[in-house]
């Protein structure tokens, strides 16, 4: 799953229309912003609680908010304080020569100017709003899936691509073994081309660099992590999992480039990174 998201939903409750909107982007723990209106202000606890079990991780802002249609008896205009705003946005606008008509629209926007008839928060629209945010989370998480599928394709052939390039790898070696034997060769003719040189220590020396710079361990780790990446996909909540498998697969990539001594191989190792490098992209926000 992706940890990128977006839900919403709406709902009329005794003439209100609330309306709840959750969106997350990729965090490291959960991060959760909660903007809930006043007359739900002490839901806050509740809401929170919901999101954190609905959505585990990510940088989550969660909005709550109240339309109402007319119909609704709940709400009314604090008139002394309409009138007390008017009477300082007037001498302001007056004062900067900015004079403006349109007051009331500002008057509607200005803090506490509605006044909350209602003295209490009944049981049932406790549970309808709570309600509202769970399935504005559980839209959120089919968005999360969809982006999901995106996700785990490109994993699946950024690994694939690593695990092609590195069966590309066998086919250098010989030749590796053969320029390294080359140069240890000509490098003792030229030191000692008056008296020859030792062709024990000749064998000797490659050996020691034929071990030095052997690559199979590498090979075999890197092949397994590839194994073990694809298969830890499939399991729910993995998200830091595959990160960390990265670092693995990022470790093995560079020890092979550090040995490889070779042209071509250095071409497949630069070629591994940059796979690697889309890969660790993308994991940063997967759930």
């Amino acid at each position: 799953m992706s940890m990128t998201g977006f839900g919403r939903v709406s709902g009329t409750f005794e003439g209100k229309k609330i309306s709840v909107e959750v969106r997350s982007l990729n965090s490291k723990g959960l991060d959760l912003n909660v903007r809930i209106h006043n007359f739900y202000k002490e839901l806050e606890p509740i809401a929170r609680k919901v999101v954190t079990e609905e959505l585990e991780r990510g940088k989550v802002d969660l909005s709550v908010n109240i339309d109402s249609t007319g119909d609704s008896k709940s709400f009314s205009i604090n008139t002394d304080l309409a009138q007390a705003y008017y009477k300082d946005l007037k001498a302001i606008s007056e004062m900067i020569g900015q004079p403006t008509e349109d007051y009331l629209t500002l008057l509607l926007r200005m803090p506490d100017i509605f006044i909350n008839e209602r003295e209490e928060l009944g049981a049932e629209e406790k549970e309808f709003v709570l309600g509202l945010i769970k399935a504005a989370c559980v839209k959120l998480n089919e968005f999360r899936r969809q982006e999901g599928i995106a996700l785990e394709n490109e994993f699946t052939e950024r690994i694939e691509g690593i695990r092609s390039l590195l069966n590309e790898v066998p086919k250098y070696e010989q030749e590796r073994i053969e320029t390294v034997r080359e140069r240890i060769k000509k490098g003792l003719e030229d030191l000692m081309s008056s008296a020859g040189y030792d062709e024990n220590r000749l064998e000797q020396e490659l050996i020691y660099y034929i071990e030095k710079l052997d690559v199979s361990e590498e090979k075999m780790r890197l092949a397994n992590h590839l194994d073990y990446y694809l298969q830890t996909m499939k399991t729910p909540g993995a998200g830091k999992k595959l990160g960390f498998i990265s670092q693995e697969i990022g470790r093995e990539v560079n020890t092979l480039g550090s040995k490889s001594n070779h042209a071509e191989m250095q071409k497949l190792v630069v070629d591994m990174k940059d796979n690697l490098e889309k890969i660790k992209e993308q994991v940063l926000n997967t759930l």
